[in-house]
This record gives structure tokens, C-alpha cells and sequence, in this order.
């Protein structure tokens, strides 16, 4: 199928390996796998534009997350907040060193680096330019360490957390609650917008 006299490229299937050929960019369609019929394409339009709007979106509930109090105890007129930082570090001085490097890795870090490396792909893309070095390499760690963030079964563990402590104290939440909430639903939607194939081809240097 041409598409505005693109050159072709070449996908492998996900679910059986077969190789297709498919236009480079440009198609408005939904290609699916010549053997299994798994789709290898699917049209996102104004992809890049959107993805780096909702990442932008989640850096800033990120900063917020990590700058106000997360949660606040009240019990006897005595008012103990906390931040999602200072969370692992009170996890740290209770000598769980591994819960609060998990927590850490997979809450902070993870999204953190996730963020910064779409800016650092989409930024020059969005503005016509040719890809930031090694933004390819950057765009495979962002997708090989996507599996390790869990800010969603962290946020779980919170819910579950204030149901147990609710009859103890008077649990407040915080403005960092809200904002690491919004931050997986934005997440979430940056990533859906993603076009992976059409950023490989953009970040091909070769072309």
C-alpha cells in the first residue's frame, strides 16, 4: 500500500514473527500481520504532540507529589505529616532497607526517568529537529523499564493502609495524594498516546 511515495519498512509481528512490509509513516490506517491478523499499526494521530503534553502534565503532578505533605495523622492533638520521601525514609530507620529501596525505585526513580527521557526524545521531534543523540538507546530504557513502574500497586497499598489506621487517628490527605493519583492516570494516557513505530522511524538516524 503506498503512502505519499514513503519507502517501506519492515515489521516482525509480536505474536508470530512474521516480517511485513508497511509504509514508513503517513498511513491513517490499522495494519494488521499478513499471516495471524495482529495488528502491527495502529493510527494515532498527533501523537507525539499529545504524548509530550501529558508528560509534561505528570513532571509537574510529579513535583508536587514529592514537595507536599503526602499523608497527615491526627491523634490526641498531636499532627504528624509526611512526605512520600520522608515515607521511605522512616521505612529505612525501621531497618526494612529493601521495602524502602523498592519503594523508591519504583515510585521515584522509575517514573522520574520515564519523564525525563520522553522530554528528551519528543522535545526535538516536536519542533522538527533531528533526534538528541542517543535517543534511540534512551527510548529502549524508557520501554525496558516501564514494567517496573508501580505507582499504581503503591497507591493501593496507601487505600489500604488508611483503612487500617482510619479507627487509630484522624487520617488527613495531603495535596501529594491527589497529584500522585492524577500522575498515574496522566502517566497512563502519555504512554497510550505513544506511537512506538512512528518514533523508531523518527529516531532512525540513517534516513
Amino acid at each position: 500500500m503506498p503512502v505519499d511515495n514513503l519507502p517501506p519498512t519492515v515489521i516482525a509481528c509480536p505474536d508470530c514473527d512474521l516480517l511485513n512490509r508497511v509504509p514508513a509513516e503517513g498511513t491513517t490506517d490499522t495494519l494488521l500481520c499478513a499471516r495471524c491478523g495482529a495488528v502491527l499499526i495502529r493510527h494515532k494521530p498527533n501523537s507525539i504532540e499529545r504524548s509530550l503534553a501529558l508528560t509534561l502534565a505528570a513532571l509537574t503532578l510529579f513535583i508536587l507529589s514529592n514537595s507536599f505533605p503526602f499523608l497527615a495523622m491526627k491523634t490526641g492533638g498531636f499532627v504528624q505529616e509526611t512526605t512520600l520521601l520522608t515515607g521511605i525514609l522512616e521505612l529505612w530507620k525501621q531497618e526494612m532497607q529493601g521495602l524502602a529501596c523498592l519503594v523508591l525505585f519504583t515510585c521515584v526513580l522509575v517514573p522520574g526517568l520515564q519523564m525525563i527521557g520522553l522530554l528528551y526524545i519528543l522535545m526535538p521531534l516536536r519542533w522538527g529537529r533531528r533526534p538528541a543523540a542517543h535517543a534511540a538507546r534512551v527510548f529502549r530504557l524508557v520501554q525496558e523499564v516501564a514494567p517496573w513502574g508501580m505507582m499504581e500497586v503503591f497507591m493501593m497499598g496507601i487505600l489500604v493502609a488508611l483503612v487500617k489506621l482510619g479507627h487509630m487517628a484522624t487520617i488527613v490527605p495531603g495535596i501529594s495524594v491527589f497529584s500522585f493519583g492524577g500522575l498515574i492516570f496522566v502517566m497512563a494516557a502519555a504512554f497510550s498516546s505513544l506511537d512506538p513505530p512512528l518514533l523508531w522511524q523518527r529516531l532512525d538516524l540513517r534516513r
